[in-house]
């Protein structure tokens, strides 16, 4: 950091960050995801949001967090998932006094996180070169759809566009002649988890590179689409290596079996069988130690081959018990198995319990958000949720006192100016 002098709010936390201050002009869930995991980790994290507005998502509902008084209130369970530890301001980028605010704290901060339009920040004169001038050390990082160049760069887009033209969508559901056969996306936003993790590894090496090579920061372009048809890498090693475009397969691997949902006597189980020792321990768990010398059946190549003969013959068997006998039994023989939970049976399962996977923090609403925690456990530096999401515009007053000094009187003429 350079420039005007602060103390830094998190001064003697154990975070691995708690050293870095992070601007996050970004809205939806990249942008926030990545500016998130930074607060988990200590640093201190300063969210911009537009006034009277907000972040898009504290729209996206229902459902909405009660209040006191039991009525919803405008923070979303969307933005909730992707917003503690941070502080956040409001600030209006259009106007110029709105643009001095943002490059004076930016003058302040190791990193800038936006997905704005492509140029709109440059029309903001806070672009990329112009941030760098008043502070060369800075890691910027753009998130956007299709990038800053290219024929599509220009287009807005969301989740599901991306998985829709990265191919996962191809490659995700039941075949065309199952029934429900077709595309489907992925339950969750795949594409703007993905991206926000590539931008947490792409700013986090920056910093290194900065702070043990160049001694100064550098600009990250990072799009949704790349980043998603990143993560299908091994689905396209297929096709490099073979011509074929590979098709949707359901719950099976076109590269491993058994491996899947079966069903049991009362729901499904799923089996994932990785190679030919865990096959026989499945084979003698199921009273049928015959499959695993059948030479239909004998390596996993085989089984890939004739996996329809395969699973035909394992389906008769798992019908006769109850799903979690058939986990008891395979988890005892080292067979990799389990139930399929939905997310409140999930949250009752005891290892995810032990884990500590669900993290409850007080709100300024008066009433608890339960958030699912960062799952890294460090041995020296323990991840610690200070900051509960913030309501809009929660820290403005605090934060522009504190790191540029304002007084009272210039906060209300900015306020009065609506720039804040």
């Amino acid at each position: 950091m350079n420039n005007e002098t602060t103390s830094h709010p998190a001064a003697g936390m154990t975070g691995c960050l708690s050293h870095l201050r992070v601007l996050d002009l970004s809205r939806i869930f990249a942008g926030p995801w990545a500016g998130q995991f930074f607060g988990d980790l200590g640093a201190d994290v300063i969210k911009v949001e537009i006034p009277g507005k907000g972040d898009d998502v504290r729209q996206s509902g229902p459902p909405f967090m009660k209040d006191a008084q039991g009525r919803d209130s405008r923070e979303s369970a969307q933005y909730m998932s992707v917003n503690r530890g941070k502080r956040s301001i409001t600030v209006d980028l259009s106007k110029p006094e709105g643009q001095a605010i943002i490059l004076r704290l930016a003058a302040q901060c190791d990193v800038l996180i936006e997905n704005y339009k492509v140029g709109t920040l440059a029309r903001y004169n806070l672009a990329y070169e112009d941030v760098a001038k008043v502070n060369p050390r800075l890691v910027y990082c753009s998130i956007t759809g299709f990038g800053q160049s290219g024929p599509y760069s220009h287009r807005p887009g969301y989740d599901m566009v991306f998985q829709a033209m990265s191919g996962l969508m191809s490659v995700t559901g039941e075949p065309d002649s199952s029934p429900g056969g077709g595309p489907q996306r992925a339950g969750y936003s795949s594409s703007d988890m993905s991206a926000g993790m590539y931008a947490i590894c792409a700013i986090l090496a920056a910093l290194n590179h900065r702070d043990a090579v160049s001694g100064k920061g550098q600009y990250i372009d990072l799009a949704l689409l790349d980043s998603q048809v990143a993560l299908l890498s091994h689905v396209a090693a297929n096709y490099f290596m073979t011509g074929a475009v590979p098709k949707r397969l359901g719950n099976v691997s076109a590269n491993a079996s058994p491996w899947g949902s079966f069903p049991c006597m009362d729901q499904s189980v799923v089996v994932a069988v990785g190679n030919d020792t865990q096959f026989l321990h499945l084979c003698q768990t199921m009273g049928r130690p015959e499959l695993a010398t059948d030479p239909r059946f004998i390596t996993t190549p085989d089984r890939v081959r004739r996996r329809d003969e395969l699973t035909a013959e394992l389906n008769e068997i798992f019908k006769t018990r109850n799903a979690l006998d058939w986990v008891e039994a395979l988890d005892a023989a080292g067979v990799p198995c389990g139930p399929i939970y939905n997310i409140e049976q999930m949250l009752q399962d005891p290892q995810i319990q032990h884990r500590g996977v669900e993290l409850h923090q007080d709100h300024p609403l008066g009433s608890q958000v339960r958030t699912i925690a960062n799952p890294i456990k460090f041995s020296q530096t323990p991840v610690t949720a200070n900051l509960p999401p913030p309501m809009q515009g929660q820290h403005t007053n605090e934060v522009l006192a504190d790191l540029l000094h304002m007084d009272d009187a210039q906060l209300e003429a900015l306020r009065a100016a609506k720039v804040i």
